[in-house]
């Protein structure tokens, strides 16, 4: 277990490997935890070095002081991982991000073009329109506070949503939530239901890597027609047989994509 100190607290994060840094990025109500095996595989090419951060107010990091501005937003969780790679002294990697963390993941790409060497988004949001609608709901603060005062309201709509994922995925997520509080829990997903990229992708010059499930019942997979009409040197995975978490759904191919990707071999695989 690693981790810094930073204006909003604890920054915890876990590191594998050697080589080249590589940066990633979890998704809402989530941690570090969805890249584990990811990060394993990845380490054992024996060619990276592999960082998973928890965002603030999720894993292990810290949940928020209460003297200060809220960190609970796209805009801060961008200045954390810039913080993050500040501190390490790891002056440019590729950041790949899951659901929400991607999202931070094109923004970092935007705002610190300089930091970022490759973009990669794993069904996340574009558009926070695209979000599912309980999620939207889960982004009012109102709403929030009556699911968080009655948590079978939770947990319901959590199997509902969770229905036809793995035990892997289901086991997850209701860990992670435990270690969430209601701040983080409906600031992350109010700001997030705000977002709108549209616009700023034709800035991005990156090359960029999007995977979408085909069956993403979370994120709508229709972010990764965004993402190939918007950005110039964009490649598209769409996984035929995932949901939201593909890195869990399809291994093999995830991996597989990641790894050609980061050795310029990208290659678009659309499902129609």
């Amino acid at each position: 277990m690693s981790s810094i100190v930073t204006e909003q607290g604890i920054l915890h994060y876990e590191s594998i490997g050697q080589g080249q840094p590589i940066i990633l990025l979890h998704g809402w109500i989530n941690s570090w935890d969805v890249w584990r095996d990811f990060m394993i595989t990845l380490a054992k090419t024996k060619r990276y070095r592999v960082y998973a951060l928890d965002f603030w107010g999720f894993g292990e990091s810290a949940k928020g002081k209460r003297d200060a501005a809220t960190p609970f937003q796209i805009k801060s969780y961008v200045e954390m991982v810039d913080q993050f790679m500040e501190t390490l002294g790891i002056q440019q990697a590729p950041i790949f991000g899951h659901s929400m963390g991607g999202t931070v993941a094109l923004e970092m790409a935007l705002k610190h073009s300089d930091r970022v060497s490759k973009v990669a988004v794993v069904g996340s949001p574009i558009l926070g329109s695209s979000l599912n609608p309980f999620l939207q709901l889960a982004g009012y603060g109102s709403i929030a506070k009556l699911i968080w005062r009655y948590p079978f309201m939770l947990h319901s709509i959590m199997r509902i949503l969770l229905a036809r994922d793995s035990k892997q995925v289901r086991h997850m997520i209701f860990r992670d939530v435990q270690q969430t509080t209601i701040e983080s829990f409906f600031r992350s997903i109010g700001d997030l239901r705000e977002t709108d990229l549209r616009s700023k992708l034709p800035n991005l010059k990156l090359e960029t890597l999007g995977i979408y499930g085909v069956h993403d019942n979370i994120v709508s997979p229709s972010n990764a027609d965004l993402i190939q009409n918007g950005i110039n040197v964009a490649h598209i995975t769409m996984m035929e047989h995932s949901r939201h978490f593909p890195m869990l759904d399809e291994p093999q191919l995830f991996m597989q994509t990641l790894t050609d990707f980061l050795n310029n071999n990208g290659t678009e695989r659309r499902v129609e």
